[in-house]
């Protein structure tokens, strides 16, 4: 197959969060198939001579852009100039002049363009397949009814702009992917467009890397959310369970302890750290050992988008979940068999409390948890539909 130009917001190595998990596993599965460049954004220094590192061999051409507009510059800009400011965080003339070389130098038959922030550098002379994983305007609005003025005209403004790009995008796209058919109803019903024209394109889950492991027991009762914790969903979700669902469970169990893990953890969190058994690890080499400590992993998160990697992978290490409606949505699996289902800290509490309370039904659903994993999420089988999508084009 001729060559692919694979476009990314954020550079797909390493794969230690949600979008990063998901561009990676799809770079390596198209390396295997076409010769890949690669054009995408760094965060920082670390995160750029990784990549540079760890993606080496699957790639042909690298280049990689350091972001520095900040979020306030890139807010200025849009209002200046009537876009989106999450497109225009990501509009550098270094990215857009190498793509432009690189479609002058290379035989680039096909671009794979990974999160819509990235669809101001798909050429119009090349078919193209947009990943947009999530509906991120749908996020904004989210935040817009929650959010109180002036912040909720801005939310607003954001996901109207960026809706306006997603659908404008999805027209010109050969095929739109999200991650969940929830995501992708969604947006045909918001978009008018067809089934043929968005499609899914699910998660799955490194089976060998997130594998069940012996839980210690006699020690005091552990519950762990991971995440990144600069993530404002996040942070909500964290510091209401510890402010609102502790109480209730150190009520119960008082000498349970709540770890909260995730690099760059908000200062709203840090300050909660000591007080009803809160931890506030910050970044952790691996999370997958405070996984196989954990009695109960929760997920409360009241915005969400998507398939919750974060659910996937304790899952997959065979430990009971606890998650929101809206964590759960986009998963297939059963409540109550495979997960526990809980809306609000005072369910969610309780529903903690009944797996502490019971340590053989944590177990059994921390079991069927894993085999529905394996029997849904290997990354070979969800990504195995992208083959035939590419020969087509």
């Amino acid at each position: 197959m001729g060559d692919l130009l694979f476009l990314a917001h954020r550079v797909p190595y390493p794969p230690d969060r949600g979008d990063k998990i998901r561009s990676y596993n799809i770079l390596k599965h198209l390396a295997k198939r076409h010769r890949v460049h690669l054009a995408a954004f760094a965060d920082d220094e670390a995160d750029e001579r990784a990549a540079m590192e760890g993606l080496k061999p699957l790639v042909a051409k690298m280049h990689i852009e350091r972001r520095t507009r900040s979020r306030g510059a890139a807010a200025t800009l849009a209002l200046a100039t009537h876009k989106s400011v999450s497109v225009t965080a990501f509009a550098h003339k270094g990215m857009a002049g190498f793509v432009d070389r690189l479609l002058a130098d290379e035989l680039i038959e096909q671009v794979y363009v990974f999160s819509g922030q990235m669809a101001q550098y798909a050429p119009s002379d090349r078919p193209f397949v947009m990943d947009f994983v999530d509906m991120d305007s749908e996020k904004f609005a989210a935040y817009g009814r929650a959010a109180k003025p002036p912040m909720r005209w801005m939310w607003q403004r954001e996901a109207r702009r960026l809706f306006h790009f997603e659908r404008e995008t999805a027209r010109r796209a050969v095929v739109s992917l999200f991650v969940s058919e929830a995501e992708a109803t969604l947006f045909r019903a918001r978009t008018k467009l067809s089934d043929e024209q968005v499609q899914v394109l699910e998660n799955g889950i490194d089976l060998d890397g997130y594998r069940p492991a012996p839980h210690p027991m006699g020690q005091a009762p552990l519950i762990v959310f991971t995440g990144q914790m600069d993530y404002p969903p996040n942070i909500e979700a964290a510091g209401s369970f510890a402010r609102d669902a502790m109480p209730r469970i150190r009520a119960r169990f008082s000498d349970a302890r709540f770890a909260i893990v995730g690099r760059k953890p908000d200062a709203s969190l840090i300050a909660l750290a000591g007080r009803h058994g809160v931890d506030v690890t910050g970044e952790v080499a691996d999370v997958r050992p405070w996984l196989v400590e954990a009695d109960a992993v929760v997920a409360p998160l009241r915005i969400a988008r998507g398939i919750q990697n974060k659910v996937l992978e304790a899952m997959a290490m065979g430990r009971p979940v606890v998650a929101s409606r809206q964590a759960y949505d986009g998963i297939d699996a059963e409540p109550g068999r495979d997960l526990i289902v809980a809306d609000g800290p005072q369910a969610e509490a309780d529903a903690v409390i009944a797996l502490l309370s019971d340590p053989g039904r944590a177990e059994a659903i921390g079991s069927a948890a894993r085999a529905r994993v394996e029997a849904r999420y290997a990354w070979a089988a969800r990504l195995a539909p992208l083959d035939a999508m590419l020969e087509h084009i």
